[in-house]
């Protein structure tokens, strides 16, 4: 993992932070401005780097100035925060005042480090399904292709072949933006990034404008943050406006994506893997158990040959947004398309598990309703054998999904182990029971193994040969979060010890 920060960063004077500010808020200052540079911005005081400004927010528990001592000892040249900040700060270095600093975070912070994200080709993907996989794809092509491309999402960032940490789908603004100076630094030319509902409502992409927006879907997730699918739906789309995008990539086939290309903000293209009209297409599909391969139709008259390796036909759609976005924002769709059809796939999507047995595990991220369904469907063609599930619910999340999820798996499933997946501060029992509740008589076999190793064991070791052992909710993740503590833990890692056990 290296730096999330350019080893050569921009430099400005705080005098010239604050005139630009003043162009469009009211602005206080404490203190001296004068020979003052500014190279970095920073929320958190315990990543500050020496000449950041450090941005000492309110926040749900504490206020950010609490850390501002702590931030100038790590080298912080300057604190901006609002007026109640300003009161309690005593710090000893120039204090940057407006009344609403997060408002306007985002912009400070792409200011501060000279609009990197306007020296690449931007690419922001938001949905509720696909995400990861749409975005890895497109950067797989990419590389594979001879561009120099990142990508930054659920499984992490990796610029220019390279991991970078961070601890977020979407990082905060500020992060972000040393992260997109960071690519700028090593030559990247594109990047491909997922964006949450979460980042868009708290801000995380401000100060970014993508050259192409794509919106994939939109199911049931994350109601334990939005008020309704409405509020999830608002959230969503607040991404297709001319403060984020340039250009809308719209999936017509679902049906929250035909009513966002009525209503965005900006010029739109289609797509459809379906057969709908549309000005990006996937036609000619052929689905196997390792992937697919289909023709892609796009503007122009264009035609080209394109495949993906990861099976399900909405893999094709997630191909097909990864191809036609590139192409949106200036690239070479050909070999983006011939790039993602030799690739390996994704982590953690439908990632398969093969030690010689004579039956299929499969590692796979589903752990919303919509996922669930889509991956059990795609997997009961594969097979004449039965079809396996182990599936859990997290804590501190959306309930209302728990017996919805786990009804959707035991009618589609042969077996259903209900097991744990990150109860975080709640009781694991209470969760599973939930699950349990939305089972009904006469179908799968369901069993409730709490202990999520041990249900994996359960699940490898009723297996028959032609059998599908799915593992869904956990994917490329490698802990399990129990009161406040996350143990090392790895589907993938715990399917081979139970295929070793077996054996």
């Amino acid at each position: 993992m290296s730096s999330s920060r350019p080893e050569h960063p921009h430099v400005v004077a705080l005098a010239e932070v604050v005139g630009w500010l003043s162009r469009t808020h009211r602005v206080e200052v404490v203190g001296d401005l004068s020979d003052v540079e500014v190279t970095g911005v920073s929320l958190s005081s315990q990543r500050v780097c020496p000449g950041d400004l450090y941005a000492a927010l309110p926040g749900a528990r504490a206020h950010g100035i609490a850390f501002a001592t702590a931030a100038v000892e790590s080298g912080a040249v300057a604190v901006f925060t609002d007026a109640g900040g300003a009161a309690a700060a005593d710090v000893g270095v120039p204090v940057v005042v407006v009344a609403q600093p997060r408002e306007v975070l985002g912009r400070l912070a792409a200011f501060v480090y000279g609009e990197p994200a306007a020296a690449l080709r931007m690419i922001g993907v938001t949905g509720t399904q696909g995400k990861t996989t749409t975005t890895r794809l497109a950067v797989d092509g990419l590389e594979r292709s001879g561009v120099r491309a990142a990508v930054v999402g659920t499984v992490g960032t990796r610029i220019d072949g390279v991991d970078v940490q961070t601890d977020l789908t979407t990082p905060e603004a500020p992060d972000l933006h040393g992260l997109f100076a960071l690519m700028r630094e090593r030559g990247v030319e594109a990047c491909a990034m997922e964006v949450s509902s979460h980042a868009l409502v708290l801000g995380r992409v401000d100060g970014v404008v993508f050259d192409v927006a794509v919106f994939l879907n939109l199911g049931r997730d994350h109601l334990d943050f939005h008020a309704d699918v409405e509020d999830y739906y608002a959230a969503k789309a607040s991404l297709f406006t001319p403060d984020h995008a340039r250009l809308a990539l719209v999936n017509v086939d679902d049906e929250h994506g035909r009513r966002l290309a009525g209503e965005a903000g900006v010029p739109v293209r289609t797509m459809s893997s379906t057969g709908r009209e549309a000005d990006w297409r996937a036609v000619d599909v052929s689905l196997r158990a390792d992937g697919s391969s289909f023709t892609v139709t796009g503007p122009g008259g264009l035609r080209l040959a394109a495949g993906c390796p990861v099976p399900g036909d909405f893999n094709v759609a997630n191909t097909l947004a990864a191809v036609a976005s590139c192409a949106e924002a200036g690239l070479d769709p050909a070999t983006v398309a011939d790039g993602i059809r030799a690739g390996a796939g994704v982590p953690g999507r439908f990632e398969r598990v093969d030690e010689g047995q004579d039956f299929v595990v499969v590692v796979d991220y589903a752990h919303k309703p919509d996922a669930v369904r889509a991956a059990i469907t795609t997997l009961r063609p594969l097979t004449e054998g039965r079809v396996i599930v182990v599936l859990g619910a997290g804590g501190d999340r959306d309930p209302g999904k728990r017996p919805i999820m786990a009804g959707i798996a035991a009618r589609l499933a042969d077996v259903l182990v209900v097991t744990d997946d990150n109860p975080r501060t709640e009781d694991p029992a209470a969760i599973r029971a939930a699950m349990l509740s939305g089972v009904e008589a006469g179908g799968a076999e369901v069993l409730e193994v709490g202990d999520r190793r041990a249900a994996i064991h359960e699940a490898v070791l009723r297996a028959r040969p032609g059998d599908i052992v799915l593992v869904a909710g956990k994917g490329h993740e490698t802990g399990q979060e129990i009161q406040h503590v996350v143990h090392p833990f790895d589907d993938r890692v715990v399917v081979r010890e139970a295929l070793a056990a077996r054996r």
